[in-house]
């Protein structure tokens, strides 16, 4: 259970024995950690006893961790912690819950009179970052009784490390062989919607939310959205399931909300998140627990209409029946796009990409290349290549087309026939209901 609301006014003293013993009380804001936050969240909450997360409505045995930091801090110091005068701002709660955290980006202040391993104890318990305080309150009591030790740590506000992807100048859209209906795309529905917003604006037409790119491993999702970010000049947030989710109940809320609100703050932006069917797994699910769900809902809620404000989302997965079906409708994920193997013609661009830069015989037969490695993915491709040069290397030789065919027999495409048309079934699933409906499909399969 955590409690939510700790001061110095819900701490009293029990006079009933021959030993006063003090006692939390109000458990109002209490709740079990298997409850949803939704059970209890309310205003009132004193904002000098509040963890930072708190302020975003994301509390845990952690947030109840750093309360008793600040009652501690109060009991010794005789002011809470980066205590700011309450009558400077008066009924406004906003603004008094601003100021104490650009308070809190300042050092703990400690008179001289307290000793150093009560301070260390005083500023892990009031960390800024819930994963850097103690683990439980069990921690806690232990290294209060001096049997574990605290390294001194520093309390000030530290700058959340950035999703931000530098965009150093590239080669666009120029880099990628084939998919030249996805760059249409693009172009028409994305680059052009920002270059003529005037035109756009006169049809009612800004940017779409973001798009879904699916298809087996390996056929170029994220080099796309990486060249996708380049061809346009957007911040690039690249995101991998293990960047949001966190062990701390709403965490993982919290954190999806800053990812979006730095690339609000940072517009025209993209997010683009590999394995999306790990971040927003179907609810519906039995396996997904309440934690998941939550996160789920979140990040239905931050990408509502996100496009209106300059964020693009393009999500990718190898698994678009696992995905929670609301991330595709309308307004959301707007365009959903399945990305094959390459056929014949990427192929042959593909090995022309990759070997025009390696000293090769002159005359390759980049034709015959592409009709060898039918069903072979953009990766393999790019292997193939890297391959056939070191076989060239290690012979002191050029890349020749025979050195390319030993190293194409020598090696099977990564997806099988099978899994292949696996994909090709899901895909057939979407275009039927799609023609069904006269409407993008806005549901996921459980069956494929």
């Amino acid at each position: 259970m955590i409690h939510n609301d700790i001061t110095n006014l819900n701490v009293m003293l029990d006079l009933s024995g021959k030993v006063a013993i003090p006692k939390i009380i109000d458990f109002g804001y209490a709740r079990f950690l298997s409850q949803s936050n939704k059970d209890f969240l309310k205003d009132g909450l004193n904002p000098f006893y509040q963890a930072n997360e708190a302020f975003n409505k994301v509390f845990s045995a952690q947030s109840d961790v750093f309360s008793v930091g600040a009652l501690y801090y109060h009991l010794l110091e005789g002011l809470p912690p980066w205590f700011v005068e309450i009558s400077k701002y008066k009924s406004d709660k906003i603004k008094l819950e601003d100021a104490v955290l650009e308070e809190r980006k300042k050092p703990l202040k400690f008179e001289k009179s307290i000793d150093e391993q009560t301070q260390n104890i005083m500023s892990k318990a009031l960390q800024p970052n819930a994963e850097n305080r103690f683990n439980s309150v069990k921690e806690f009591i232990q290294a209060i009784n001096g049997e574990l030790e605290v390294q001194q740590l520093s309390t000030s506000q530290e700058k959340p490390k950035s999703k931000l992807k530098e965009i150093k100048k590239g080669q666009g859209f120029s880099a990628i062989a084939g998919m030249q209906e996805l760059k249409d795309t693009i172009q028409l529905d994305v680059i052009d919607a920002l270059t003529e917003k005037e035109r756009y604006a006169e049809y009612g037409l800004t940017i779409p939310n973001g798009m879904l790119l699916y298809g087996p491993p390996g056929c170029g999702k994220t080099f796309f959205a990486e060249r996708m970010a380049e061809e346009i000049g957007f911040s690039l947030y690249q995101i991998k399931p293990s960047d949001i989710q966190s062990k701390y109940v709403n965490a993982s809320q919290e954190n999806i909300k800053n990812l979006f609100d730095e690339a609000r703050k940072n517009a025209p932006s993209i997010i683009f998140i590999d394995e999306l069917d790990a971040m927003v797994p179907n609810r519906n699910d039995s396996n997904v627990n309440h934690m998941n769900t939550s996160a789920v809902n979140e990040f239905l809620a931050q990408m509502n209409n996100c496009g209106d404000d300059g964020v693009f989302i393009i999500g990718a997965t190898n698994r678009p029946n696992a995905i929670d079906p609301a991330i595709l409708r309308a307004g959301r994920l707007d365009k959903v796009i399945y990305l094959p193997p390459p056929d014949f013609e990427a192929r042959e661009l593909m090995f022309k990409l990759y070997l025009e830069k390696r000293p090769r015989e002159v005359g390759l037969d980049y034709a015959f290349l592409a009709k060898s490695t039918e069903n072979f993915v953009s990766s393999d491709i790019k292997f193939l290549c890297d391959e056939a040069s070191r076989k060239a290397l290690k012979m002191k030789s050029r890349i020749s087309k025979e050195i390319l065919l030993e190293t194409i027999n020598d090696n099977k495409p990564s997806i099988s026939l099978k899994e292949l048309n696996s994909y090709i079934a899901i895909k057939a699933k979407m275009e039927g209901l799609a023609e069904n409906t006269n409407e993008r499909p806005s549901i996921g399969f459980k069956n494929n």
